[in-house]
């Protein structure tokens, strides 16, 4: 069976909106894919100000701000059908939306995008609010895209995601494990604006400073990182905890970004460590490494050094898939919940069971 779908993806980082076609055929339980179009279309700065500021609104603002950017979301695939002439060939889209509140222990998980207004603007079949069901479960709610990297990916030991926050995601034996490592891109990005930068090409800025200790040691020594999994992290983690520390150490940016890169490159370290220590043994593991991070040489590189001794060496896909794997796997999951088979695995969230997560909307006429 084929499927022809969109997969909208806004991430952390508030680059702007991630934006897939795809071809999916499933055949005998294997899938395969095609990206038959990708583009990014980057959030000015008044949305950029408002998806950051969203947890501060008002109910009633919030609720305003859901439908305003359902409105957005559907401009900007009507947009990019005209601009790559789909017309009449989407079947579905499927919207991440963007995350304002993720409080998975208190059974609360919020993206704002609303499902009604995308369809009703596009004239196209929708699923959204895709982690609300795993939240009700008991779930964390993340990381959702270890069974798009299952079904599209197979191969890798590991599926490395360096986006706003940093992901990492392992099968064992019949389970799929993947938690959230630490704050990633939103941070660095974050830290590059003080040098009036947008993001740290290269990671340029951060070779240029020094590891400052006992900063290094502060980020490190934060409660989360003593937690097992399942766990997942907020945005609100980057912003307000970890932004604010590193403020408070008054070093300059180049130092800020070095040290901040060298605590993403250990944490990652000691998450594989962890996955390693219940694997059986082999000669040498292959991490794939997907994201807006994967494009900064520094931090990769620094990846390298830090997991050379552990026998992981690194895969860096081909740029469409380094940057738009996610919204790819929205496509996916939103053609699974469309189908009616499960779109999050509980091994990886610590829910009770797996589950067929997203609500849908039914944008075409009957």
């Amino acid at each position: 069976m084929t499927y022809r779908a969109i997969g909208l993806m806004s991430g952390s980082s508030l680059d702007g909106l991630d934006i897939v076609f795809a071809e999916l055929e499933e055949s005998g339980g294997t899938w395969s894919y095609e990206i038959r179009a990708a583009d990014c279309y980057v959030y000015n700065n008044d949305w950029k100000e408002k998806l950051a500021n969203a947890k501060d609104l008002s109910a009633h603002e919030y609720f305003l701000l859901h439908a305003a950017y359902g409105k957005f979301l559907a401009e900007n695939v009507n947009r990019f059908i005209d601009e790559y002439k789909l017309h009449h060939q989407v079947q579905l889209i499927a919207s991440h939306g963007h995350t304002v509140f993720h409080e998975a222990q208190s059974g609360v998980t919020t993206q704002l995008g609303c499902g009604a207004t995308l369809a009703a603007h596009t004239g196209i079949n929708v699923v959204s609010d895709l982690r609300i069901m795993d939240v009700a479960l008991g779930g964390q709610g993340a990381p959702i895209v270890p069974l798009g990297e299952k079904l599209l990916f197979p191969g890798p030991d590991f599926y490395l995601n360096l986006g706003g926050i940093a992901n990492i995601s392992h099968q064992q034996e019949n389970n799929f494990i993947a938690f959230d490592i630490c704050p990633a891109n939103r941070v660095l990005n974050m830290l590059a604006k003080n040098a009036g930068k947008d993001f740290d090409e290269d990671g340029n800025l951060a070779a240029s400073g020094k590891v400052v200790s006992f900063l290094f040691d502060q980020l490190n020594a934060l409660e989360y990182y003593k937690s097992l999994p399942p766990k997942a992290l907020s945005n609100n983690f980057g912003t307000d905890v970890v932004y604010p520390l590193i403020e408070s150490s008054n070093i300059d940016t180049a130092d800020a970004l070095r040290t901040y890169t060298a605590h993403i490159a250990f944490q990652i370290q000691q998450s594989l460590q962890y996955l390693l220590s219940n694997t059986e043994p082999k000669e040498e593991f292959k991490l794939f490494i997907t994201g807006g991070g994967a494009l900064n040489s520094f931090l990769v590189k620094k990846i390298q050094e830090n997991i050379a001794s552990l026998k992981v060496s690194v895969i860096i896909p081909e740029t469409n898939i380094i940057l738009y794997k996610e919204a790819l796997i929205m496509a996916l999951l939103g053609i699974l919940r469309w189908r009616e088979e499960n779109t999050v695995m509980a091994s990886v969230t610590g829910a009770w069971r797996s589950s067929i997560g997203g609500a849908v909307w039914i944008g075409q006429e009957a």
